[in-house]
């Protein structure tokens, strides 16, 4: 009889599960605080940074993005409670405690995960793939609760008076409170809710289900906007929207075009790299700033550029065109209008 038991318990057939899905979200606190201190905003890699990358292509939660990464006091508090909330609930996962409790975190978590950065992966869809998973294993966690192997387990051997209550079969482990007829019920809709999100996102992301395929993580993008010419100055806005996430763009060239698309003004590397702090003004943690041989533009960053140039003066009313080169070869122009 003990082999059997043993061979239905669902919650231990999910030890390798609640192992590795605990740890890849344990890890993040302790890849941030103990192998590398990545809640410093003055240190690189600082994980408000990262989730700045996450702004251009998000889905539904953009807004909540964009009011973070403007906000650099509210970004930091809520990355180190964020990295709080994934090292318990990675941890909770790992030992078996509040197991179905932990297993909402993880379905919470990866939620954010696929909404935030669904569209960010060079090569294999990485963040799309770690979402839909982690909201996938939340499920099924919840369904099966901890087995023999957890600390849920051990209070309910132990007759713990909290394991009496209704709310820990709900919070805990044990058989869920739900009739058995309607129980297949909710294994059928949960599985294809998931199922139906996981390809709604596949789509929007990536144009996994029909239409060309799409990785907006390869090339980079910049977005120029807000142009505005006088006697005195070039301004503009520029966005990176696109590209890979680990490295900015490098623009390498910046110019001013007249109708017959001759160079009017123009910005080398050297320039570019040497450009002073006052011409950049930043909007978000991510931010635009003079590298060592170009202009660096980090994935999510976005600034307003304000040039001065004595040419600008003798320029006739018209318009004309900014050009900007990236390393890679890549160019993106707008129109600009002297009045």
């Amino acid at each position: 009889m003990t082999s059997i038991s043993l061979k239905n318990d669902s919650g231990l057939l999910t030890l390798a599960i609640r192992l590795v899905v605990g740890w890849t979200y344990f890890s993040a606190l302790w890849r941030r605080t103990i192998l590398a201190d990545k809640l410093d905003p003055e240190q690189a890699g600082y994980i408000g940074e990262k989730f700045n990358h996450f702004l251009p292509n998000a889905l539904g939660i953009k807004p909540i993005i964009q009011y973070l990464v403007e906000n650099p006091d509210i970004l930091y508090i809520n990355m180190l409670i964020f990295t709080i909330i994934e090292g318990i609930v990675g941890l909770f996962i790992m030992f078996g405690l509040f197991t179905r409790l932990m297993s909402i975190g993880v379905f919470g978590l990866a939620m954010g995960i696929l909404l935030g950065s669904g569209w960010i992966g060079t090569t294999c869809l990485d963040e799309w793939q770690i979402g839909v998973l982690g909201i996938a294993t939340g499920f099924v966690l919840f369904l099966t609760g901890s087995g023999k192997y957890s600390l849920d387990n051990y209070l309910m051997k132990n007759k713990y008076s909290l394991t009496t209550t209704k709310a820990f079969a709900w919070l805990g482990s044990g058989i869920l409170p739900i009739r058995e007829r309607l129980f297949p019920r909710v294994v059928l809709i949960g599985s294809l809710l998931i199922f139906g999100m996981t390809l709604m996102t596949n789509q929007v992301f990536h144009g996994g289900l029909w239409g060309t395929l799409h990785n907006k993580s390869v090339k980079p993008k910049l977005e120029i906007t807000e142009t505005k010419l006088t006697d005195e100055t070039v301004s503009f806005d520029i966005f990176r929207t696109e590209g890979v996430d680990v490295y900015g763009a490098w623009i390498i060239g910046l110019e001013v075009l007249d109708a017959q698309g001759q160079s009017i003004m123009s910005y080398t590397p050297a320039d570019l790299s040497t450009m002073k702090e006052e011409s950049i003004s930043n909007y978000y943690v991510a931010k635009v700033k003079p590298g060592q041989h170009s202009l660096l533009v980090p994935l999510g960053a976005k600034a307003r550029l304000s040039l001065k140039d004595p040419v600008l003066k003798e320029l006739p009313a018209g318009t004309y065109t900014i050009k900007l080169t990236d390393i890679s070869g890549a160019s993106w122009v707008q129109e600009v209008t002297k009045g």
